[in-house]
């Protein structure tokens, strides 16, 4: 099986795995823009999950098309076998357009929740994002964020009932 393969088919497994239900209290931001939303997000700080395990330098794109649906495109090196995976997928609104709140599939029909729960409103440089009790993404503009806004994330995962133990630091340095 390729690299591609393994990396679809174990985000598939995720999504298969009924990792839908959200934590008790999160809800989507409002007044949410897709266009300013789309384009490249680093992922600076992660829940462990099996499909990024061992993947450094992670970054998602983010396409609006014509349908209003948004091409993805997550992107990782694994550092053990020294090669780039990617993982091309699809998401649309769960709900209304104005609000954080996506579904996102790799894998057919299967689809899994994507839900924006805090957003800097002004920029959109950094985002907060939740993909169930499992996932959790801290994803900025820039590799690298200020210590403030880690503290931040930490206290809304903390908040929210996400082991703060097993928060991966994503690296982005020169290969």
């Amino acid at each position: 099986m390729c690299v591609i393969q393994r990396l679809i088919a174990g985000l598939s497994l995720l999504l298969l795995a009924g990792c839908g239900s959200l934590p008790a209290g999160m809800a989507p931001v409002e007044r949410f823009d897709l266009e300013r939303y789309s384009g490249t997000w680093y992922e600076v700080i992660r829940l462990e999950n099996r499909f990024e395990r061992g993947l450094s330098r992670v970054t998602a794109q983010y396409t609006v098309q014509s349908d209003g649906s948004v091409r993805v495109l997550n992107r990782g090196y694994a550092d053990a076998d020294s090669v780039w995976k990617e993982a091309s997928g699809k998401a649309k609104f769960a709900g209304a357009s104005t609000e954080g709140r996506l579904k996102v599939s790799f894998f057919g029909p299967f689809y899994a929740p994507y839900i924006v729960f805090d957003l800097d409103a002004v920029d959109y440089q950094y985002a907060f994002v939740s993909g169930g009790e499992r996932t959790l993404w801290l994803l900025a503009r820039t590799p690298t964020v200020d210590d403030a806004l880690i503290e931040r994330f930490l206290a809304a995962a903390a908040r929210f009932g996400y082991a703060l133990d097993e928060l991966v630091y994503v690296e982005h340095g020169p290969l």
